[in-house]
């Protein structure tokens, strides 16, 4: 395994779409355990491949509950609630900053594990937020393109009010 180095904001590679993986060999395998290796290294719950620099749709997920370890290869949102939340949210690849962003509070996601299976994962509450955010990385998206300008006080309201 090897740290890989995390792409910061300015890095115009964060912007661009990345490729769908076509074949899952053992490249892609060391690419996922360097992936896992410098999330960790780094204390981060979710990183995308285009955070270390290589335009795959691979991202890998660990918030430390019942799931563990996630690997998902060319994932996409397949369904996603009407019902929304607000959390806070921060970055690997924008380090020191957090902004409150909206989110569905419930998504399922369908992508292909490390064995070639095609695998449907439901996700809600923080985890829905972390897939939607890793997401996003895949086609160029950040966090920060949808913070809301809101005070604390204004987000707590908009959570209770749903």
């Amino acid at each position: 395994m090897a740290l890989r180095q995390i792409r910061l904001k300015n890095d115009p590679i964060l912007r661009k779409k990345s490729r769908e993986v076509e074949k899952i060999d053992d490249r892609i395998k060391q690419i996922v355990e360097d992936m896992f290796e410098t999330m960790y290294e780094n204390k981060g719950i979710g990183l995308a491949c285009v955070q270390v620099g290589m335009l795959k749709r691979i991202v890998v997920i660990d918030m430390q509950d019942e799931d563990g370890q996630m690997v998902l290869i060319n994932p996409k949102i397949i369904q996603k609630s009407d019902e929304k939340q607000i959390n806070v949210e921060g970055c690997l690849s924008i380090p020191g900053e957090n902004g409150y962003v909206e989110r569905p509070k419930t998504v399922t996601v369908e992508y292909t594990d490390l064995n070639g299976n095609i695998q449907q994962k439901t996700a809600s509450d923080y985890k829905a937020h972390c897939f939607c955010h890793e997401l996003d990385h895949l086609d160029g998206v950040l966090y920060t393109d949808k913070v809301l300008n809101l005070s604390e006080e204004e987000i707590e309201r908009l959570n209770n009010e749903k």
